[in-house]
């Protein structure tokens, strides 16, 4: 984060999401305010709090792109959530502080998974070991063996290792048959939910049954072949070298300092009071949600996370409200809103093309799995373009995933037809464009092409 200056991280995200400038720029500006916050020394460093983004702008323009690519270029713990999914305390739904614990859950998957890479090297000469020792365990002292004995056989054990370990390493004892222990399962967990605010019970039955059921001490013994026996053994080290505490403690603070949560769709949580049934619930939603911006403490079964320095980026259309129809306390937690604008047609051209991971290098990849080459003609890229322009504005606005249904259209017959030896080579011109496209879009029932 030291080298990610906000032009740097603008231009990284430049790189996935085509325009949209103002908004890079708003998200570029709130992750390098959180790096600036941990430089400052003192008490003062508590009270700067994050600021939260609105991005209002129509689907298919970049909203949920910018917040994931943000997340990946920082390695943060990041999570979508839809606002829609969540419902008043008191209703039968989700409650707002799960979106608290599945980020823990997924900041612990990351750090595990970082500081099991870290011990791979140490865990892949234990394992190696201990396969070794099962191979060729070593003879245990005789009683009345003189030193002259032991000296021989311990020489000979030596050597007869060390032609063990070159075999070992050669993958020559791959398939033969070793017995090894297999760990018991661990408890099974159970996670209460409840509106009472006893939402995350964790409940180890294993202990809770100990004094009812005699257990079994010993690990349970099974016949495996000596490449599945290294694998159980490395997997087995790996968790015994990755310490669970000093995984939860970094994951609980890379979950406080540095978390990120994508609130999509809120503007479906706007309450309007002329209406009834579900809707009763969505102003409810907001007040739920407000104290978990503001800063809170959320308890976690892996204990309690402060969510006052979490960034949140909140998106919606906004098509049938605004966001000043959002209570006043939860505006003032989102101080900076920026408008995206809808794609035009030299957008969705250069989103054909620009991107690392464009629409048209995804499919020349697919082509090339199966051993067919696919080429696109300048003018056709401008024609797939007009026509993903044109049919945003004929039906729904769906920006960038009108050219899935578009490329879908364009390239169905090869993508059934394949593998076929009279494919080898597939060109996409101007006039097959015109071709396979001009009467779906002239067409009035699109509704099989509608996504």
């Amino acid at each position: 984060m030291n080298e990610l200056t906000p032009k740097k991280i603008v231009r990284e995200l430049d790189k996935y999401i085509i325009g949209q400038k103002k908004a890079k720029v708003a998200v570029a500006i709130a992750l390098r305010n959180r790096w600036r916050r941990q430089q400052v020394k003192g008490d003062i460093q508590q009270e700067i709090m994050p600021n939260n983004i609105i991005l209002i702008g129509p689907t298919g323009v970049g909203k949920t792109e910018i917040a994931r690519r943000l997340s990946r270029l920082v390695n943060a713990p990041f999570i979508k959530v839809e606002a829609s999914k969540f419902t008043e305390v008191g209703y039968v739904g989700r409650d707002v502080e799960s979106m608290i614990r599945e980020l823990m859950n997924i900041a612990l998957s990351e750090v595990r998974t970082e500081m099991t890479g870290e011990v791979q090297a140490l865990a892949k000469i234990k394992a190696r070991n201990r396969t070794i020792d099962i191979l060729y365990p070593r003879q245990p002292v005789v009683p009345n063996e003189t030193e002259e004995e032991i000296r021989t056989k311990k020489e000979r054990y030596e050597r007869n290792r060390e032609k063990m370990e070159k075999l070992f390493d050669a993958g020559e004892l791959n398939d033969r048959e070793v017995e090894i222990s297999i760990s018991p399962p661990r408890p099974s967990h159970i996670e209460i939910f409840s509106p009472t605010g006893m939402e995350n019970i964790d409940l180890q039955i294993g202990e809770m049954m100990a004094g009812f059921f005699p257990t079994k001490k010993s690990d349970r013994k099974k016949k495996v072949k000596v490449s599945e026996a290294y694998k159980n053994i490395l997997e087995e080290e790996s968790n015994r070298l990755v310490k669970k505490d000093k995984v939860i403690s970094e994951a609980k603070n890379r979950v406080e300092e540095d978390g990120i949560i994508f609130l999509d769709e809120i503007d479906k949580i706007v309450g309007n009071e002329n209406r009834t049934g579900a809707d009763v619930s969505r102003s409810g939603v907001q007040r739920d949600l407000l104290p978990i911006v503001e800063g809170s403490n959320v308890p976690t079964k892996y204990g309690i996370i402060d969510t006052s320095h979490i960034l949140f980026i909140a998106a919606g259309a906004f098509s049938a409200s605004k966001p000043s129809d959002l209570i006043p306390e939860l505006q003032g937690r989102f101080p900076i809103r920026e408008e995206l604008s809808s794609l035009s047609k030299d957008d969705l051209k250069k989103i054909l093309v620009y991107p690392k991971s464009s629409l048209t290098k995804q499919y020349t990849a697919m082509f090339a799995s199966e051993n067919v080459k696919l080429n696109f003609d300048d003018d056709s890229i401008e024609e797939i373009a007009r026509y993903a322009a044109k049919a945003n504005e004929k039906m729904e606005d769906i920006g960038a995933r009108r050219l899935h249904t578009i490329m879908n259209a364009l390239l169905e017959k090869f993508l059934f037809e394949m593998p076929d030896k009279k494919i080898k080579e597939v060109t996409i011109s101007k006039s097959f464009v015109i071709k396979k496209l001009d009467k779906i879009i002239k067409d009035e029932d699109l509704s099989k092409y509608i996504l």
